[in-house]
C-alpha cells in the first residue's frame, strides 16, 4: 500500500507541474493584462470626456495614468517574458506566496494584496460546501441505488428512476430559484449566503455554526441533486449486473441471508464506479457552481475565479485554476486508495 501511494504521489507532482504551466498560460490568453484593465477603468471613472491629447475632465490625465501603469508594470514584472514571470510565481510557492492580486481599485490608485488574503476565507467555505455536498450525495444515493437494484421493476424502482431523471435534466440554477422560493415562503428559512447578516463577521460560536447549517441546506441540495441522481443510476445498473452472476446464486444456496449476501459481495464490486467518480465530482462541485454561487450569493471561489478572468488578474486566476486541477488530482488519488482498500483484486493487479 505504501509503495502504491508513493508512486501515485510522484505522478501527482509531475501532473501539478504541467498544470501550473497551463494554468499560468491560460489566464493570460486574452490580450493585455490586469493593468490594461486598470487604466480602462480609470478612463471610465474619471475621464469620461477625454480628448485625443489625453486631457480629461475631472482632473484626470490619461498620459500621467499610463506613466503610472508603466511604472507598476515594471515594478511587478509584467513587462518580463512569460517564463521569467512563471518561475518567479512558482518560486514563491514554497513559502505559500502565490503572488499579488489586483483586487481593489480606487481614486487613489490600485492596491496590490496577496492572493492568499483574497482566497483564504472563500476557500474554507468552498471546502465546507463541497464536503457537505459530497456526503449528501453518497448518503442519499447509496441506499436508493441498492433498493432500486434489489427491488428491480417495482414501484419504488420506477419512482427512484423518475426522480433521478428529473434531477439530471432540471438545470441547477432553476432548481435553486424554486427552492429559494419554497423555503422562504412556506418554511420561513433563510436563503442566500452561508450566514445570517448579523453573524457573518462574528467569531465562531454555537449560533454561527447553526446559522451555517441552516444556510447549507439549499446549496447542498441544489449542487448534490444531479450528482446524486447520476450515482444512483451507476450503482443500480452495476448492482443489477452483479446480482445475475453465479457467485450470488451460490451464496444464497449455501444458506446465507439475503441482505448479507448482497452487502458483502455484489455491493462491494458495484460500488467501484461510484468511488472512482470522486475524482470528477470534487472539482465539479467547486468550479462548476459559479452560477449557483452567484444566485445564492455564496462566498465561494467560483465567482472569484470568474471575476479574476474578467479582470485578467493573472496570479489569482492562475492559482484558482491550479487549485481546481489539484482538487481533481487529489480526488483521483483518494478514489484510487479507496478502490485498493475496497477491492483486493486491484491491489493484486498493482503488485503484478
Amino acid at each position: 500500500m505504501v509503495a502504491f501511494i508513493m508512486r501515485r504521489l510522484v505522478l501527482v507532482l509531475l501532473t501539478m507541474w504541467v498544470m501550473s504551466i497551463l494554468a499560468f498560460a491560460v489566464i493570460q490568453l486574452p490580450p493585455g493584462d490586469m493593468l490594461s484593465e486598470y487604466i480602462i477603468s480609470l478612463e471610465k471613472d474619471g475621464g469620461k470626456s477625454c480628448t485625443s491629447r489625453g486631457e480629461c475632465g475631472g482632473g484626470f490625465n490619461a498620459e500621467m495614468a499610463r506613466e503610472q501603469v508603466d511604472i507598476l508594470r515594471a515594478t511587478y514584472g509584467l513587462d518580463q517574458p512569460f517564463f521569467v514571470r512563471y518561475f518567479k510565481w512558482m518560486w514563491g510557492f514554497h513559502r505559500f506566496d502565490f503572488g499579488d492580486s489586483w483586487n481593489r481599485r480606487g481614486t487613489s490608485g490600485a492596491r496590490m494584496i496577496k492572493v492568499t488574503e483574497v482566497v483564504q476565507d472563500r476557500l474554507w467555505m468552498t471546502m465546507v460546501l463541497a464536503a457537505a455536498t459530497l456526503v449528501f450525495s453518497f448518503i442519499v444515493s447509496f441506499p436508493i441505488g441498492i433498493y432500486s437494484a434489489v427491488r428491480h421493476n417495482s414501484i419504488g424502482d420506477y419512482a427512484a428512476t423518475f426522480v433521478g431523471f428529473i434531477g439530471i435534466s432540471v438545470p441547477d440554477f432553476l432548481f435553486a430559484v424554486v427552492l429559494m422560493f419554497i423555503f422562504f415562503k412556506y418554511f420561513n428559512q433563510p436563503v442566500g449566503g452561508l450566514f445570517s447578516p448579523d453573524l457573518e463577521y462574528e467569531p465562531w460560536n454555537k449560533a454561527k455554526i447553526l446559522s451555517l447549517l441552516q444556510h447549507l441546506i439549499i446549496p447542498v441540495v441544489v449542487l448534490g441533486t444531479s450528482g446524486t441522481a447520476a450515482l444512483i443510476r451507476i450503482l443500480r445498473n452495476n448492482l443489477l449486473d452483479e446480482l445475475q452472476k453465479p457467485y450470488v446464486v451460490t451464496a444464497h444456496a449455501r444458506g446465507l441471508s439475503h441482505w448479507r449476501v448482497i452487502l458483502k459481495y455484489p455491493v462491494r464490486i458495484a460500488v467501484n464506479p461510484m468511488i472512482s467518480g470522486i475524482g470528477q465530482i470534487l472539482p465539479s462541485l467547486i468550479g462548476g457552481s459559479v452560477i449557483i454561487s452567484v444566485i445564492l450569493n455564496l462566498p465561494t471561489i467560483g465567482p472569484l475565479l470568474l471575476e479574476s478572468v474578467q479582470m485578467q488578474d493573472t496570479y489569482t486566476g492562475g492559482f484558482l485554476i491550479l487549485l481546481l486541477g489539484l482538487l481533481s488530482v487529489i480526488g483521483v488519488l483518494i478514489s484510487d486508495i479507496m478502490l485498493v482498500i475496497v477491492d483486493p483484486r486491484i491491489r493484486m493487479w498493482d503488485k503484478n
